[in-house]
Formats: C-alpha cells, sequence, structure tokens
C-alpha cells in the first residue's frame, strides 16, 4: 500500500526543488550579464538534492570503512586483502600495506601498493589457512541474489560466509559488515539478517569486536550495541572476527 501522505510529500518537495533551480538559473544570468561580460554557453545540470540545511550522508559507508582502516592500524598486517567492499576505500587501505581486491567485476585501478584479482567470494583464489588479514563490507547481504550477475542462491550469505572462514589463517583477523536487524530478504537487492544468524554463520571464528550503526544512524557500542542489534530495521553491524 502507497503512504499517500508520504507520497505527497514527495511531490511537494520536487516542486520547490524545480522552483528553486529555475530562480537559481534566472538569477545567475542576471548576475553575470551584470558584471558586462557576454553571456557563455550554460547547459542545464540539475542537481536538486544538495540544497539542504546539513549535509546528508550515508552512515553504513561513511562510518564502515574508517572503522576498519583503524584496525588494521593496529594489527598491521604484512598483506590485507579485501572481498567486494566499496572501491573508494582501497586506495587508504593499500596505503598502509599491500592489498589485493577480490571482485567478480574487477575494477581497472592503478593505485600504488593495490592488487586488483577477479574472482568470486563462493571460490575465492586463496588457499585454506592462507590470509591473515580480510574484509568484506556490505557483500554478503547479496550474494545469491543475481545483482551483481551472480547465480541464484536461496543460501549464497551463509556459503560466502563459509568460503572466507576457509581462507583466514589460525589468529587471522576478519572484518565484516552487513545489515542486521529483524531478517527479511529485498529481492533482488540485498538481505537484512538478525545478529543470531550471522554468530551461526562463523561459529569457527571469535568474535572479537561488535558495533552497531542503528536505523538513527548512531554509532552504539558495547552491551547496547548488542542490545540494540536485533531491534533495527536496517542496522548495520561491524564484527571484527577472529580464526581460532
Amino acid at each position: 500500500m502507497i503512504d499517500l501522505r508520504n507520497h505527497a510529500g514527495q511531490i511537494k518537495r520536487k516542486v520547490q526543488q524545480k522552483q528553486y533551480f529555475q530562480r537559481s538559473l534566472k538569477r545567475y544570468k542576471k548576475l553575470f550579464l551584470s558584471t558586462g561580460s557576454k553571456l557563455p554557453k550554460i547547459e542545464l545540470f540539475p542537481q536538486l538534492e544538495d540544497e539542504t540545511d546539513e549535509t546528508e550522508f550515508d552512515a553504513h559507508y561513511i562510518y564502515q570503512g574508517p572503522w576498519v582502516m583503524q584496525r588494521l592500524l593496529k594489527t598491521k598486517p604484512r598483506k590485507h586483502v579485501d572481498i567486494g567492499s566499496w572501491l573508494p576505500y582501497l586506495g587508504f587501505f593499500s596505503s598502509l600495506q599491500p592489498t589485493e581486491f577480490v571482485d567478480i567485476r574487477p575494477a581497472r585501478l592503478d593505485i600504488p601498493g593495490l592488487k586488483v584479482v577477479e574472482g568470486s567470494i563462493l571460490g575465492l583464489p586463496y588457499k585454506d589457512n592462507s590470509l591473515s588479514s580480510v574484509s568484506c563490507m556490505h557483500v554478503l547481504e547479496h550474494i545469491g541474489l543475481g545483482r551483481y550477475g551472480d547465480p541464484l542462491d536461496p543460501k549464497g550469505t551463509e556459503k560466502a560466509a563459509a568460503e572466507l572462514q576457509r581462507v583466514l589463517v589460525p589468529g587471522g583477523s576478519l572484518f565484516i559488515t552487513l545489515p542486521i536487524g529483524k531478517e527479511v530478504t529485498y529481492f533482488n537487492a540485498h538481505r537484512v539478517t538478525a545478529p543470531s544468524s550471522v554468530l551461526k554463520m562463523f561459529t569457527g571464528l571469535k568474535l572479537k569486536e561488535f558495533e552497531l550503526i542503528n536505523d538513527q544512524s548512531q554509532r552504539v557500542k558495547g552491551t547496547e550495541a548488542t542490545k540494540a542489534a536485533s531491534k533495527q530495521k536496517y542496522g548495520l553491524g561491524l564484527y571484527w572476527f577472529t580464526k581460532k
């Protein structure tokens, strides 16, 4: 069912944005001509979402990259491997230590210290117990839904979790983030996984640290994070596991 009040509010906002754009364009032309210069060629490229009272941001992606990087500074691995995470993080990770980036859709990047490897999280190109430092951020929830050309598999997230455990060396660190809260699958975008289910997927590992980004985009740590995690609709769980 469509929320008509919310829908009406969105329409009103878009009308206001269009009016703001038109007024701004008219004003800009007038100001330019007042300088005595000839008006240059202007092509319209409306950016209607940026006129806000505060800078808007996606809390999941703002917080998870620095969270991992701070822990890489602590652990100082000889090499770090990232599986499918957001590309802008990789330049920072590779400035700390040699970094490999694995993805089914390899990116053509030229960044010192970074090696791009084509591969699937369901069959990582590494031997058992071979990696000491691995990250996989906002990836597990997509596996098996076909969004990125991967095969459909209802158990995709669980199989990917097993593969991450396979390649991790005893004592190694695994940093994962994924949406947590009340379980639901949004086909074919992503899944939200219950915190208890996440722990079951990584029974071969020890949880060293957990942090939550809640539905209000707030960071929650310690026991409060654990208490609140299962109540979220689309929270983000940040997990630091080590292999037993």
